[in-house]
């Protein structure tokens, strides 16, 4: 699958669980979050590849009482089939739902891969 993925946990701040394969994944998230920087869904196309964001599923929240966003940067095959955030949400997060149970939870998510 490719994709890279940003989220926070209960008790630690944004960051990237996933690159993606890509060397520097702020690059890539920039360029196709620029336009939907508050909206707390989105799906939104930037040529081949879709910018994804939708709230924790299991309506998770932070320490704060924030709920907890998902944000993926879709490319490749995945991307074509994705078109909505429904769909996005359908196609990615059984990908990462799991390993998110694992680690929203820590002091500190394991190094991005």
């Amino acid at each position: 699958m490719s994709f890279l993925w940003a989220t926070r946990g209960r008790t630690w701040g944004f960051r990237f669980l996933r690159y993606g394969g890509l060397e520097d994944p702020l690059l890539a998230y920039d360029r196709v979050f620029s336009g939907v920087e508050d909206e707390p869904e989105a799906c939104l196309r930037v040529g081949e590849t879709v910018a994804l964001r939708f709230p924790d599923p299991m309506g998770r929240k932070d320490i704060a009482g924030r709920v907890i966003p998902h944000e993926f940067v879709v490319f490749g095959p995945l991307a074509d089939d994705i078109d909505s955030v429904e769909e996005g949400r359908r196609q990615v997060w059984p990908w990462v739902e799991d390993e998110f149970a694992q680690v929203w939870d820590l002091s500190e998510p394991y190094p991005a891969s």
